[in-house]
């Protein structure tokens, strides 16, 4: 596994790494990572994933202002330049992710199509 502190292919707002990091602290699991990805689904064709889980050999491993992530390398073509904010309105609760490799997105915002 490699790790890269330099660059990670997704920015995260700051609203977005205080709520992960909560998340974290509540999830403390040995052998468990924050995990960023994709997979087939959703009314797009693909989804969004956000999940713990354990590094896996093709797993890259990213630090952005003290958060710890981990992306399938095949993944990361799929998500290079997204943007995952997190949004704790009235009408809103959650992440949201714009994601400039999306060709065409659903109305729920965690599909996507490339």
């Amino acid at each position: 596994m490699e790790t890269n502190t330099i660059s990670s292919p997704i920015q995260f707002s700051q609203s977005a790494i205080v709520e992960l990091k909560q998340i974290l602290a509540k999830e403390q699991k040995e052998n468990l990572f924050l995990r960023i990805g994709v997979k087939g689904g959703g009314c797009s064709g693909l989804s969004y994933v956000v999940e713990m889980d354990t590094i896996k050999d093709n797993d890259d491993q990213f630090q952005v202002d003290g958060l710890s992530y981990i992306i399938d390398k095949s993944h990361q073509l799929y998500l290079y330049g997204m943007s995952i904010d997190w949004d704790n309105g009235l009408n809103n609760r959650g992440f949201m992710f714009n994601n400039p490799n999306a060709t065409k997105t659903c109305g729920c915002g965690s599909s996507f199509a490339i």
